[in-house]
């Protein structure tokens, strides 16, 4: 019978990630690879698992694991887990997947008893976070790892010390976090078919840069930006000798394509539209896009004043919360001024500016027609 972690409405309690018992022996996890890698080998490796509900990329822990992460990439590399699912899902507790026997639906009385009994324990100090790969054991069995593997949805301290952690998900935590809101049975087991469609072995790729981040103020000012809207194009130009952090992340952003496809969403005549709301994106950014290169601004107020045209931050109560939001001002604010950061103003386009500021809204200044950003071009100004 297959025994599992167990959640209450609101909390997690303490419990494990078990399977169903296997008639296999455990041999030495050092001693069953199919192919001998070192731990610098291993450490410039990541698996790509390419699931039916998107991607998942996982960088491995040989310091921790060695011969776990050895044999997952074996298995790996083998083909073993193409067809395989992830049978098991707890609503923001874990996925489970590697079991063989998940490659065939008339099998699924076997879930979770398939390829264990393979290795012995690695117990290390990684706590088991969200994110953390750990091996799946049977109840009492500590010698029971094989080829399937859990995926913590949110952190488990319960499992710290109890479970082999070997790899971290370095990418696709959203889709991690779609399999584990699958409609699961009584018995954890997902109703839905969540397939692994194929796992690639790749090296690390180098760190993307991000784009203006050690540009000075000077090299700044030689970008402009074009602003590319259902109703035609607005060009900004920029203040970083006033606004440098402002205009470095509006910069940033743009080249990073966050601004593409989104909508301008507040539009109050008479006083500003407002756009950059990455979450009106029409391709959500992961959640790991949002951590590395989305973050709270300081303000950098100066002595500009809003007048028509005025490019400024949008930003909640709190004088240090803008990130992403922005707004151009359709009139003189002068209620705004020393209040908002101001980094930039339109040089052309202001007649599609006051044509998005008319449009009809509802009660709540949301635009009644979607009015798209298609792109945000950062262009190198023309000698």
């Amino acid at each position: 019978m297959l025994s599992f972690l167990f959640f209450s409405v609101f909390l997690a309690r303490p419990g494990f990630p078990q399977a169903k018992k296997p008639q296999a022996r455990p041999v030495s996890a050092t001693a069953a690879p199919a192919q001998t890698w070192s731990l610098d080998e291993l450490k410039k490796l990541q698996a790509v698992l390419q699931t039916s509900k998107g991607d998942i990329v996982i960088e491995f822990l040989p310091d921790k694991a060695p011969g776990h992460v050895r044999y997952f990439v074996n298995l790996a590399k083998s083909g073993f887990y193409q067809g395989t699912t992830f049978h098991r899902v707890i609503l923001r507790g874990i996925i489970q997947g590697g079991d063989p026997f998940s490659k065939d639906p008339a099998k699924r009385a076997l879930y979770g008893s398939g390829g264990l009994k393979k290795l012995k324990a690695e117990f290390n100090d990684t706590p088991h976070t969200r994110g953390t790969v750990a091996a799946v054991l049977i109840p009492g069995d500590p010698d029971s790892a094989g080829s399937q593997f859990f995926i913590c949805v949110s952190d488990q301290p319960q499992l710290n010390g109890k479970y082999t952690a070997w790899g971290k998900v370095v990418e696709g935590m959203d889709v991690v976090d779609r399999i584990s809101a699958v409609p699961a049975d009584a018995n954890q087991l997902a109703e839905d078919r969540i397939e692994i469609k194929n796992v690639i072995l790749r090296p690390i790729p180098a760190p993307q840069p991000v784009p203006f981040a050690e540009a000075s103020k000077e090299e700044m000012k030689g970008y402009h930006a074009v602003l590319q809207t259902t109703f035609g194009r607005i060009e900004l130009e920029f203040f970083p000798e006033i606004a440098p952090e402002h205009v470095r992340n509006f910069l940033k952003l743009a080249k990073l394509g966050f601004y593409d496809n989104t909508v301008w969403h507040r539009v109050v005549p008479g006083f500003v539209i407002q756009g950059g709301d990455l979450s009106t994106r029409t391709e959500p950014l992961t959640s790991e896009q949002m951590a590395k290169f989305v973050r709270n601004l300081q303000a950098e107020l100066s002595e500009l004043k809003h007048e028509k045209g005025t490019l400024s931050m949008a930003r909640a109560e709190t004088l240090d919360s803008a990130s992403t939001s922005f707004f151009i001002c359709l009139a003189p604010q002068p209620t705004l001024d020393g209040k908002y950061t101001i980094f930039g103003k339109v040089v052309s386009g202001m007649e599609v500016v006051d044509q998005i500021g008319s449009v009809a809204t509802f009660d709540n200044e949301k635009p009644k027609q979607r009015i798209d950003l298609i792109q945000a071009e950062v262009l190198k100004k023309e000698n």
